[in-house]
């Protein structure tokens, strides 16, 4: 990436940070198969299960990491092989959760995003249900309440792509991680499981519940990545804060204004621009932003999670996606803030 560009879509996909990368170069110059019998494969699987181990330790979790190649992957074995009697979900999730559950029972949300509680939540008709709900959106930054959400009876999943690392993981019995939202390889996450039994098994690796080798390179890179992470949220919230008002100051609308949401991702709407004249004049401009999710900005279509939160499609598609790094400082919001008013200006 040119050094004069403004990368602010770590939303996305996040730099690696330099002990993932160490980590990630030494396990490729020192590699086996964890699978196989001899001692290079031993040590393999020691250094492995090592790293299981420091993965669990850094999030604070105690119960079963089963390592998968991101949050996708873990979000389908969740929510294909439960063993439940129905999913529940919102309309404000990934589309990694909804394409696994195209026919399942959608609670409602209100303005601001947050899951409006519902009796079929409560598990009192006797069926097994699993409530998947995303613990912060990747589009708004809106946090959900999930351990006010989570009820005897209901198995809780929760997307963590985008808090793991960065908030206390929420109580929930089954939790997707992703190594390149904090700091780690891209291709390498983890599903976090109270209880395997709570899944069906499939064969293969990762004690029967996930098949394919192990990347342990990946692996190592992940669990470096979590041990080197600093507290830079704190920052991120006086950022925000700024880049808030600014918005505000010069016309534009902040995505779920009075909602909690994680300090590093907001989303802006600019009256009278659509998104897509927007990304194209920001990264003529240099900066890197993006419309909505980066899974499917792609083809620039207008956002579900607006939609479910009651916005037309007018408004929805003149909204855009902020999101910040470790690194990020104030001269990278003055800049933003700088474009934003003079494309704001024109637009009006």
């Amino acid at each position: 990436m040119a050094s004069d560009r403004l990368y602010l879509d770590h939303a996305a996909t996040t730099p690696m940070l330099p002990a993932a990368k160490a980590a990630m170069i030494e396990a490729l110059e020192n590699w086996s198969n964890p699978s196989s019998p001899h001692s290079d494969g031993r040590a393999a699987r020691a250094a492995l299960e090592e790293a299981r181990r420091r993965i669990g330790a850094a999030l604070g979790w105690e119960g079963q990491i089963v390592f998968t190649s991101g949050a996708s992957e873990a979000i389908a074995i969740a929510l294909t092989r439960a063993k439940a009697d129905r999913v529940l979900t919102s309309p404000v999730e990934h589309d990694s959760v909804l394409r696994v559950t195209p026919n399942v029972g959608r609670l409602d949300v209100d303005p601001d995003g947050i899951l409006i509680r519902h009796s079929s939540t409560d598990g009192q008709d006797g069926a097994k249900t699993i409530l998947a709900i995303q613990h912060v959106n990747n589009e708004t930054g809106v946090i959900q309440p999930l351990d006010a959400i989570a009820r005897e009876g209901v198995i809780l999943f929760a997307d963590c792509a985008q808090s793991a690392a960065k908030l206390p993981l929420p109580q929930a019995d089954m939790m997707a991680i992703s190594a390149h939202k904090f700091g780690g390889p891209p291709g390498i996450g983890a599903l976090l499981i109270k209880d395997l039994g709570l899944i069906h098994p499939s064969g293969g690796q990762e004690q029967g519940y996930r098949a394919g080798t192990e990347n342990l390179p990946a692996v190592l890179a992940m669990a470096a990545a979590l041990e080197a992470r600093t507290d830079w949220l704190h920052r991120a919230a006086a950022l925000r804060a700024k880049l808030d008002a600014a918005i505000e100051d010069h016309g534009g609308q902040i995505v779920a204004r009075n909602a909690p949401r994680m300090p590093a991702i907001a989303s802006y709407r600019m009256p009278g621009l659509s998104a897509r004249a927007q990304l194209i004049q920001f990264d003529l401009a240099g900066i890197s932003v993006s419309a909505g999710s980066a899974c499917s900005s792609g083809s620039l279509k207008t956002s579900h999670v607006l939609h479910a939160m009651g916005w037309d499609e007018v408004q929805a598609g003149e909204v855009i996606r902020v999101s910040f790094g470790p690194m990020t400082g104030e001269v990278d919001i003055d800049r933003f803030i700088a474009q934003w008013t003079k494309m704001a200006e024109r637009a009006r």
